[in-house]
């Protein structure tokens, strides 16, 4: 893969939750390539990574275990995600606001943005709701 296919790659294993950055993944991979793991290999003018026999043989060696992103996904909180979601969708509308909208839409997606950003800090500043108490 290019680097920019495996950025891409890892964010969607994670639905958005690990989005590791160029400057982490690079370096990563260098050290990699420097441990005779993966190599590059240029193919249609762009930088691509695979593993050598040596990484497949490393890969072959490691213990049977989840991945990082399932172990990632295991452990994230149904809430995170689903508000990571929401974000996700709201950034896809405002971006179309910004590439077809009217002046006037801008200005009014701004000034909405800025209320529900202060709305969502407000949420902090409330005390946290006391758990249900149970029957049993």
């Amino acid at each position: 893969m290019h680097g920019y296919e495996m950025l891409q790659e890892l964010s969607e294993r994670t639905h958005g939750l690990w989005r590791p950055s160029p400057g982490s993944l690079y370096p990563a991979l260098q050290y990699l390539e420097d441990q005779g793991l993966v190599q590059s290999v240029t193919a249609d003018g762009r930088r691509r990574f695979e593993l050598t026999d040596a990484g497949r043989a490393e890969l072959a060696a490691r213990p049977k275990g989840p991945a990082p992103w399932e172990t990632i996904m295991d452990a994230a909180d149904q809430g995170d995600m689903t508000l990571h979601a929401t974000l996700r969708h709201l950034a896809v509308a405002v971006g179309q606001v910004a590439e077809a909208g009217t002046a006037q839409q801008k200005t009014d997606a701004e000034r909405l943005l800025s209320d529900v950003r202060r709305q969502v800090y407000l949420l902090l500043a409330e005390p946290p709701a006391e758990p249900a108490d149970v029957e049993d």
